[in-house]
């Protein structure tokens, strides 16, 4: 024990790796004790920690709660002892990156006298843009030349401060290039492999549509989900150092995560980490500009909040509320956030509530004027507001990205044999719409309950449109929307090739189940024969169902009165 005492009392040169000395004294101590040892030093030569491990290996301190900049290492080198000659491990340059040690390096003991032998070291590589830019594969190290001690010539200092240097220009260029947030998107699955790579790719855009810069996607097949942090140990060190190598700001994995989950890999990372449902919500915070849409996106994220706040061993929930009126008993600081969550999870869904009463009284009266109602629904970006506008002349906000429109729009249309209608346009859909994100939107999806027919908008131009046409009619189904009379439009049809159009249409039709239609909103000379079969069908389903509007109107007010 003393003997591993003094090694605190040694001081090294700073620009010297290790000296002959030093590691002298470290391969001795590891022949007699038949363990590896090893030191962190920083870069004044002072040694800041001690550990001894097995034959093995050895197990470093938790540096990961010490912050260090991101163009910075962390100020200390690592030398260690291997017993068996062999390379630095894979342990080692996991432990070199994640702890983001200046240096990582392993002495070799001779097996008959216990002198040094060769010393392997390695240390990390900055990452140019070009090569980001280039999507090449970079290697995230890179290692000195094997050297006995005293023959190690390498000037330590100025090989890390030139590292820092070029870590801090690339960040800086990088910065001025593009400001926004840049993740690594993460797919774990057990099933089908090409179904995470469809899913894979709507993540993708969803992070587009977010604006956040996605640097790499990574996929994992398992045979069994790891329930704590779904990726398995080798791969999840993988992903930190790949995301420390890109200067990546968060993770995004393609499934939900659960409290537990999130817990578990923010232990393992400082970097933020979030699910796809986070991500959906986030686009709709963006895009909400009404305060119906922003109250209804602010109580879908604290519903997703609420079973997610946990006691984290750094969080600021872990510590108890103080002060006057805190003493005592009390309650801890993260119960006061969940019952203050909860405050206001009560507090907006009343202020829904009172906003689905005015709905009701609109489509009240909207339905006493007897106008038929026909519904703009589809998968999001599939071309809804675009056509909204092509049918009515409006200006409603209209881009190429997911989610450009959150609040429903309504205006009146003329159909060619004279006939006047409402028509709405409505929030898009996307598979695995978050639970929370729906019931906030129920509201707002009401809107179709009334109608009297459904345009189911296809985006023909997109590889998945089947997918999203089954994701939108499962959607449908589960708000008990699925019985109302629709018309398929394959929308963009100007993007597809017209044998591939009809082979298209006839895979949806379903042996007749489902009637199609073609049309691009950009081309109006292709909506008109989509206006005259809509005011068919309605003509159809108005003679068939002739009750509709009345009995519609009818659970209305009794709904209305029953809030009142």
């Amino acid at each position: 024990m003393r003997r591993i005492e003094k090694l605190y009392s040694r001081r090294i040169a700073p620009h010297q790796i290790v000296t002959p000395e030093f590691a002298r004294q470290m391969t001795e101590l590891s022949h007699e004790t038949r363990r590896q040892i090893g030191v962190l030093i920083d870069r004044k030569g002072y040694v800041e920690y001690v550990v001894v491990g097995d034959a093995r290996r050895i197990e470093l301190p938790d540096l990961k709660r010490t912050r260090v900049a991101a163009d910075r290492f962390r100020g200390l080198r690592c030398v260690h002892t291997h017993l068996r000659g062999e390379e630095l491990t894979q342990d080692d340059l996991t432990d070199l990156a994640l702890l983001r040690l200046d240096l990582m390096a392993a002495l070799d003991v001779d097996e008959r006298t216990g002198l040094p032998g060769l010393v392997r070291a390695a240390h990390l590589l900055p990452t140019t843009a070009d090569a980001l830019d280039a999507n090449d594969a970079i290697e995230p190290y890179a290692f000195l030349e094997p050297q006995i001690p005293s023959q190690l010539d390498v000037d330590f200092l100025a090989l890390i401060n030139s590292l820092e240097e070029e870590m801090a220009r690339n960040r800086r260029a990088t910065r001025r290039a593009d400001v926004r947030d840049r993740t690594i998107l993460v797919g774990v699955t057990s099933g089908s492999l090409a179904e995470a790579e469809e899913s894979m790719a709507e993540l993708r855009e969803l992070a587009t549509s977010a604006g956040v810069v996605v640097l790499d996607e990574i996929i994992q097949r398992r045979t069994a989900i790891d329930p704590r942090t779904l990726l398995g140990k080798g791969k999840l060190e993988d992903l930190l150092v790949r995301a420390l190598q890109l200067g990546a700001d968060l993770i995004v994995f393609d499934r939900e995560l659960s409290a537990t989950q999130v817990r578990s890999l923010s232990d393992a990372t400082d970097l933020k980490v979030i699910d796809r449902a986070q991500l959906i919500l986030d686009i709709f915070a963006q895009r909400a500009q009404s305060r119906e849409g922003k109250i209804q996106v602010e109580l879908a994220q604290l519903k997703y909040l609420l079973p997610r706040l946990v006691a984290g061993h750094d969080s600021a929930f872990s510590r108890l509320a103080g002060g006057i009126g805190g003493r005592g008993p009390g309650e801890t600081k993260l119960e006061t956030d969940r019952r203050r969550v909860r405050d206001r999870i009560s507090r907006l869904e009343k202020e829904i509530q009172a906003q689905r009463q005015r709905r009701q009284e609109r489509r009240k009266e909207r339905m006493r004027r007897e106008f038929p109602v026909i519904s703009i629904v589809g998968y999001t970006n599939a071309g809804k507001s675009t056509l909204l506008n092509a049918l009515t002349a409006s200006k409603v906000h209209a881009e190429q990205r997911m989610f450009a429109t959150l609040d429903p729009t309504s205006r009146r249309l003329r159909l060619p044999h004279e006939q006047e209608i409402i028509i709405n346009d409505t929030v898009g859909f996307i598979r695995d719409l978050p639970p929370d994100l729906i019931a906030a939107f129920r509201a707002t999806l009401e809107e179709i309950s009334g109608s009297d027919l459904l345009l189911h908008l296809v985006d023909a131009g997109n590889s998945r449109w089947m997918q999203q046409l089954e994701s939108v009619e499962r959607i449908l189904n589960e708000l008990d929307y699925g019985g109302i009379p629709r018309l398929v439009v394959f929308n963009k049809s100007d993007l597809v090739g017209r044998e591939d159009l009809r082979a298209m249409m006839r895979m949806a039709a379903q042996g007749g189940t489902r009637e199609c239609i073609a049309i691009s909103a950009l081309e109006p000379q292709s909506i008109r024969p989509m206006l005259e079969r809509a005011g068919e069908l309605l003509a159809r389903n108005l003679v068939e169902r002739p009750a509709t509007h009345q009995s519609i109107e009818a659970e209305a007010e009794e709904e209305f009165a029953a809030y009142n």
